[in-house]
């Protein structure tokens, strides 16, 4: 197996799924006692929450790019980011290091082209929801999205901030992104992206009337794909 890095506490809560997911899948695939052999950076998002507010998105490439060195320096062959949002720095990290970083967006994208999906809705927090560092690579891949609904978008970033973070499911909340979703389904729509590593905390991707691709277990399973993969 080769040697994985995860840079997580983006939040923590997700990053405990990331956890789960890739050794879940490895021990499926090996079979026995088998899990994956990772390295986990886990920061403080208080630091990233502070420079995000601050629109300081420089400082924060700095910050994940000394994550990234040392995930590579202590013999990580590839590196996630465990975290949508913070793909917002990606060109800025993936160039500082000698081994690749897997983009969340490809890899959902190549799942979706993979299955025949043209045409999604996404969510996630406002930045990935509203701004082109993540949409423009599923366009690239030949995904039409919807434009963004700024009423979804409001309620889904304090949903995401407020709640999911601090690993709080709340009813009403689950039943406001159903609702999202049905009203999705109503339009030409194949399928909708969940475009934040929390929102399957509240939302049954096996249960809704549209295709649901979960980004954190897309990005999981193409993690095991790298692990798995002879050098």
């Amino acid at each position: 197996m080769r040697k994985l890095g995860l840079i997580g506490g983006m939040s923590w809560v997700s990053t405990e799924s990331y956890y789960r997911r890739i050794n879940g899948e490895v021990q499926r695939k090996l079979g026995g006692f088998a899990s994956a052999h990772l390295l986990i950076e886990s920061v403080n998002f208080n630091d990233y929450a502070r420079l995000q507010s601050d629109d300081d998105w420089d400082a924060a490439a700095g910050l994940m790019t000394r994550s990234a060195k040392r995930l590579e320096a202590s013999g990580a062959t590839a590196i996630l980011i465990c975290s949508n949002a913070m793909h917002k720095i990606y060109e800025q990290v993936a160039p500082e290091v000698g081994v690749p970083i897997l983009h969340i967006a490809d890899c959902v994208g190549d799942k979706m082209i993979a299955d025949g999906i043209k045409t999604a809705t996404l969510l996630g927090t406002r930045n990935v929801m509203t701004e082109g560092f993540y949409r423009k690579r599923l366009v690239g891949k030949g995904i039409t999205l919807t434009p963004p609904n700024e009423d979804r978008v409001e309620e889904i970033e304090r949903i995401i901030y407020e709640e999911l973070m601090f690993n709080q499911v709340k009813r009403d909340s689950e039943r406001t992104l159903k609702t999202f979703i049905t009203n999705i389904a109503k339009q030409e729509v194949e399928a909708v992206v969940l475009g934040s590593t929390e929102l399957d905390l509240i939302i049954d991707t096996k249960a809704n009337i549209l295709p649901i691709y979960n980004s954190t277990e897309i990005h999981a399973d193409a993690a095991v794909d790298w692990i798995l993969t002879e050098k």
